[in-house]
């Protein structure tokens, strides 16, 4: 029986490919024992037991960014967190780590390295974080979700999708998602929505003001599926053909309702757009350090997506750019199209060989 021990957490970008890759291994292999190493802060703390996973757990050590108590409290705490980790690897007999990011990792990728267990490495951004940066250096197997991310010895294997995605017929499901959203299954559908949260300046652009940029949508023919965020204020105005949501918790409807997408540009959501085939514009999210226009840059180049800078992100622009696309659909049909040379559904199968090849040695 193979024991396999899976570290990250912290957000729902390394939470979901880390689950993913579990159900994948689970079902496979139901004699398996499948855990999962984590911090008590994180996502991971809830959504791990709920998924039906054992939660190991370790102390959460940011790296230090300066020179302070913090700083200088580090190899003391960090010398500790991978002690926790070497007890789990050697009292549960785990026979191969695989990290997805995340502050359990980076003392994970020690632990299993000092025990002499291999491990494996997947990074879900185009720009990688310094836990993943440094445990490829040592690990057996480095997987990337996007082409062009510099992190050593890697290679490109997708992102783990949510089975719901993976599965996903959009043409079948195409009348019970008009039905769940009340809109015209015969009409054309954008879907415009900027993570949980929603996004300020989509929402702005779209669904505020005298010229708010719905109007422009439905006089194209179109529809319209605005997921605005749980958090928005925005008004419905409740007209035919403009389906305001604050939340949506099946996204493999708004998927496979939508004819072309706008919103923001995190590895999950590119991930799953490119995976699908949909023609989108992106309007990567500002602060950071840049990843998420990094993360579209690929399916940019491949001619899959358009790319809007958020602080040029206003109704006129979206008159100015999405409306003709809108209209033009030999241009939306060589999009999805071209969205297949940079998006996989084989994602959660592509980690799992690479975890495979780790055993193997």
């Amino acid at each position: 029986m193979t024991t396999y021990l899976l570290a990250g957490g912290g957000t729902a970008g390394h939470v979901n490919p880390l689950l993913a890759v579990a159900d994948a291994l689970r079902a496979r292999e139901p004699e398996a024992e499948v855990l999962v190493l984590g911090t008590k802060e994180g996502l991971e703390a809830r959504l791990v037991p709920e998924r039906g996973y054992e939660l190991l757990i370790v102390d959460k050590v940011p790296f230090p960014r300066r020179p302070d108590a913090a700083a200088a409290a580090f190899p003391a705490r960090f010398r500790r967190a991978v002690a926790q980790v070497r007890g789990h690897i050697v009292t549960r007999g785990v026979d191969v780590v695989v990290g997805f990011g995340g502050y359990a990792s980076a003392p994970a990728y020690v632990a299993a390295r000092r025990q002499r267990v291999p491990f494996v490495v997947h990074e879900a951004n185009a720009r990688p974080g310094l836990a993943n940066i440094l445990g490829a250096r040592r690990a057996a197997r480095v997987g990337v979700a996007f082409a062009g991310t510099p992190l050593k010895r890697s290679r490109v294997v997708g992102m783990p999708l949510r089975r719901e995605i993976e599965m996903l017929d959009r043409t079948a499901l195409r009348a019970e998602a008009a039905e769940h959203f009340a809109l015209d299954p015969a009409k054309p559908v954008l879907l415009v929505f900027g993570g949980s949260l929603g996004a300020k300046r989509l929402n702005e652009a779209f669904g505020e003001g005298h010229g708010a940029a719905w109007r422009d949508v439905l006089d194209a023919g179109w529809q319209l599926l605005h997921v605005t965020g749980e958090r928005s204020e925005l008004v419905d105005p409740e007209v035919e053909g403009y389906a305001v949501r604050r939340y949506v918790d099946r996204m493999d409807l708004a998927f496979a309702l939508a004819d072309a997408i706008v919103s923001r540009a995190g590895a999950a959501t590119v991930s799953e757009i490119t995976a699908l085939g949909i023609p989108t514009v992106y309007v990567p999210y500002a602060v950071g350090n840049g990843e998420q226009a990094l993360n579209a840059s690929s399916a940019v180049r491949a001619g899959a997506a358009l790319l809007i800078p958020d602080a040029e992100f206003t109704a006129a622009r979206v008159r100015a750019d999405v409306i003709p696309l809108l209209g033009d659909q030999p241009r939306r049909a060589t999009m999805a199209a071209a969205a297949a040379s940079v998006g996989t559904r084989h994602g959660t199968e592509n980690v799992v060989a690479m975890i495979d090849e780790a055993l193997k040695g």
